[in-house]
């Protein structure tokens, strides 16, 4: 008789794609086989990726059963009669796996599936809604759509969605902001440069910096162009904006996206925004936008698979390289000027911890206070826009002034 397995993995079906299980997958590989499945053979891989999906998230009957034994055989066709038994040798393990869930991150883990470490710094952050997190997480965004208003209006955008019985939403924090709510391509309002692929909280950002006509604006990881081209409109096509960044792809891509947008004062370089002192000068901005890189945990959301690709020892990296393009971006800006860091990750680490860092180190820098629409942050004055509150990205503001 097979064991029963815990109730909420009864739960677990074919709603959730594999993609989004793949990391406990390959966990109960590497604790089944005790060694790493990414060195197993392919086509061993793959076959045990997806008995172990059938096995223990679909409850498979005995018809079903039969065809995971029948792998075997087609396993050692396309590779060696050995795979194949090893494989057949195995299955038994796989149909009758119970998950030890020993402690509240497993148990999480499972039922959201997300990697442990993950869970519990999200925990140590917000404690009992960390539950209502990784739900929002799971749950697909809308596609949202920032209007151009270089190109067109607010209006004419929704007179032609409704032309197309498509349902949407204005976002009430972001005016040029909507939500659709129906499967729809806007291919054509891309490619005319009337509207831009953006969540509002990404919007908020260009806002919160709120740029002027005739400022000279500095963004130093600008690819692939949504925030640059929200802020030239912003000022009405009027001053200068310097667009960093490093990826070749990218940079064709923010080209495009710039030209289709009507914007008219960015000059792109391509080159590490931590040498953008060198190739400007200093103190020559009076905003500078750093969207800084980071893990992006903020966006699983809209990229379910991100989850399993995040690691925990990357983390020190990134925020290294957080910090060097901090200084080379307070080495841009003018007295007087301001600097809004952000990112789309949710770990305080690359938020929080960050800014705390970095105003230790200059005396002259001010927090300005952010005093909405989204939640106060863990370091007072900064923001934090939270998937699981706001129906968005999950996303981290900190507005830094120059005395």
């Amino acid at each position: 008789m097979k064991p029963l397995k815990p109730p909420h993995l009864k739960k677990r079906g074919g709603g959730q794609s594999i993609q989004r299980r793949l990391g406990v997958i390959d966990e109960i590989i590497e604790e089944l086989v005790g060694t790493s499945p990414l060195i197993l053979d392919p086509w061993l891989r793959a076959t045990l990726r997806v008995a172990i999906e059938v096995a223990i998230f679909r409850d498979p009957n005995e018809k079903t059963r039969g065809h995971l034994k029948g792998l075997a055989q087609f396993l050692s066709k396309r590779t060696h009669p050995y795979v194949g038994y090893y494989y057949y040798d195995l299955l038994p393990k796989i149909l009758n796996y119970i998950p030890k869930l020993d402690s509240k991150e497993k148990k999480l883990k499972w039922e959201y599936l997300f990697p442990e470490w993950f869970i519990r710094r999200m925990r140590s952050l917000i404690g009992e809604e960390t539950e209502d997190l990784l739900k929002a997480l799971n749950d697909s965004l809308p596609m949202s759509i920032r209007i151009n208003l270089l190109k067109t209006n607010l209006k004419e955008v929704e007179e032609y969605l409704k032309s197309k019985n498509i349902r949407f939403e204005r976002s009430k924090l972001v005016k040029t902001v909507l939500r659709l709510s129906d499967a729809f391509n806007p291919e054509w309002l891309f490619n005319k440069g009337f509207a831009l692929p953006q969540e509002e909280a990404s919007a908020m950002a260009s806002l919160i910096l709120a740029p002027k006509p005739g400022d000279v604006v500095v963004d130093l990881a600008a690819a692939p162009g949504g925030k640059t081209a929200h802020m030239a409109e912003i000022m009405m096509n009027k001053g200068m904006i310097y667009a960093f960044d490093i990826e070749k792809q990218r940079i064709k891509r923010m080209k495009e996206v710039l030209k289709r947008a009507g914007v008219e004062i960015t000059k792109i370089i391509k080159a590490d925004g931590r040498k953008a002192p060198e190739i400007l000068g200093k103190e020559i901005a009076d905003k500078v936008l750093l969207d800084a890189p980071c893990t992006s945990d903020g966006t699983i959301a809209k990229n379910p698979e991100l989850r399993w690709r995040l690691r925990e020892k990357n983390i020190p990296k990134v925020v290294s390289t957080q910090k060097e393009l901090l200084e080379s971006a307070w080495e841009l800006l003018k007295p007087g000027g301001r600097l809004l860091y952000s990112t789309c990750s949710m770990l305080r680490e690359e938020n929080e911890e960050v800014i705390a860092w970095f105003l230790k180190r200059h005396s002259e820098a001010k927090l300005v206070p952010l005093n909405g629409p989204y939640d106060e942050g863990f370091l007072p004055s900064t923001m934090r826009a939270w998937p699981h509150k706001h129906k968005t990205i999950g996303f981290f503001y900190a507005l830094i002034e120059k005395e």
